[in-house]
């Protein structure tokens, strides 16, 4: 595994501590190494000491010196410029001899940890080399988010790429597919025939989809003056959940035939005109509050910025299974509480015999994505006693409440299935391309609606507008 970025955080933090977890649950390949690329003057010793520190801080598992030992002497350093066509001449029998010391076979995962702007050139570089032309090996490129700004970028970015690699060489990652919840609502779904034959506009009133963080941008200023939540959240996270929820059953769990149905699910998306982009999506900037900053305070962002650091819109899928079922999606940075989270919310019998009971609640199916891993079902029963008194019940499974639980981190996962050559989690380009689509449709719509922000304060739900968005519809955000 080649890491473009090696000295980066997302190496650092996530990277080097994931494939660490992966020697401790035994599914490391022995024939594996990792050459970690960067611009500084470290020695491969050097080098080593740094993620050791880093494992320490940032791995699930507490470090054990036996399993690092083992690690540590297949981690190499390369100091390279790679924006410099001629260093990758020599990179290449570089990485020959890393190939012939661990017996890779010439396999290889190109990782590239690095800002956007350097995808094209890294790759285009790869090739001028040669580097990635080596018969009977597989060559695989993972690309970490954002791809692209619009779609025009998304586009030629990706036109660079699978010139190189291929789509089916190519690996989109998105580290919320990676979370153990979200790899599990389709076994929720498709595992339970209490839950699928209810899946659809019949039995299912509305689905809110939540992503809500505490802290703000941090040193993230400038990157995220260039995306915003709708970019940052929407375009990846936030519509690939979507896509899980909405799809319908694959025929097999071959990973295209999964990302078949999912691709069908955004290109179902309503397509909204300038007027329903004011009616149905909302944006909201934070401002002050007590001691914490606004956005408009923070490192790097622009005293008039309009950047929005809050989203919440109403998504339609117009197909058979769904026509008529609002999807509510919301993400926002300083928010009360930190969750990622999915609420299906069923409908009340329409010839029900407690018509007249108030206490009366639809059912309610939450997926716990972050912080808690678990599913959380509401439904009513009667209260122990003589009065005839109907209250909701809950069955509440948390899979991280329990002792001994210590669910993989997202990279691991991902990395595992790189590894392996499973795309199934990964986006491929026709799902990229249909959620830059919709989300640009949007943003095209933002340029001629002026924001007034800030319009929401540090730590709260976000602007008014959003509560009446739902309200309009006499419907609420559900807090479970």
């Amino acid at each position: 595994m080649v890491v473009f970025g090696g000295t980066g955080d997302l190496t650092h933090r996530k990277l080097i501590p994931a494939i660490y977890n992966l020697e401790v649950e035994g599914l490391l390949p022995k024939n594996f190494a990792v050459v970690a690329i960067g611009r500084r003057d470290l020695t491969d010793e050097d080098y080593r000491n740094k993620k050791y520190e880093g494992i320490k801080d940032f791995s699930r598992f507490k470090l054990d010196e036996a399993i690092w030992n083992k690690v540590k002497d297949r981690i190499y350093y390369k100091k390279l410029d790679f924006t410099n066509a001629e260093a990758y001449n020599e990179l290449a029998p570089y990485l020959k001899g890393i190939d012939t010391k661990h017996n890779t076979g010439g396999n290889r995962i190109y990782y590239l940890a690095v800002a956007p702007e350097f995808f094209g050139n890294i790759v285009e570089n790869l090739d001028r080399a040669g580097i990635n032309h080596i018969k009977n090996t597989w060559q695989r490129v993972v690309i970490e988010k954002p791809f692209g700004r619009n779609l025009e970028s998304a586009e030629e970015l990706n036109t660079k790429i699978v010139n190189v690699f291929k789509e089916e060489n190519t690996y989109r990652i998105d580290h919320y597919l990676g979370k153990e919840m979200l790899q599990n609502i389709m076994v929720i779904r498709f595992a339970n025939m209490l839950f699928e034959p209810l899946w659809n506009n019949r039995y299912i009133d509305n689905v809110q989809i939540t992503s809500c963080e505490t802290v703000g941008v941090g040193s993230r200023g400038g990157y995220y003056e260039k995306s915003g939540a709708m970019r940052d959240m929407i375009q990846s996270h936030m519509l690939q959940l979507l896509s899980l929820i909405a799809m319908d059953k694959p025929s097999n769990l071959d990973p295209n035939t999964i990302r078949d149905e999912k691709v069908k699910v955004i290109n179902a998306l309503k397509e909204l005109s300038e007027e329903e982009v004011k009616e149905n999506v909302v944006r909201g900037q934070y401002g002050a509050n007590n001691n914490e900053k606004g956005y408009r305070e923070e490192e790097r962002v622009a005293k008039d910025s309009e950047t929005e650091t809050y989203v919440a819109l109403k998504a339609e899928v117009e197909n058979a299974r769904w026509a008529g079922v609002p999807f509510y999606i919301r993400t926002g940075k300083k928010m009360p509480k930190k969750s990622t989270e999915v609420i299906i919310q069923f409908k009340l019998e329409e010839d029900r015999l407690y018509f007249n009971e108030d206490e009366l609640l639809p059912n309610t199916l939450v997926i716990r994505v972050q912080p808690m891993e678990g599913v959380f079902l509401q439904f009513n029963a009667k209260e122990p006693g003589t009065r005839k008194k109907i209250a909701p019940v809950h069955m509440d499974f948390c899979q991280n409440c329990q002792v001994g639980i210590n669910s993989p981190e997202a990279y691991e996962r991902l990395l595992y299935d790189v590894m392996r050559g499973d795309a199934t989690l990964f986006a491929r380009w026709d799902e990229v391309s249909a959620s830059w689509k919709y989300v640009d449709g949007i943003i095209e719509a933002w340029k001629n609606d002026r924001p007034q922000f800030p319009n929401y304060k540090s730590g709260t739900w976000g602007p008014k507008e959003a509560l009446d968005l739902l309200d309009e519809e006499d419907r609420k955000w559900l807090e479970v």
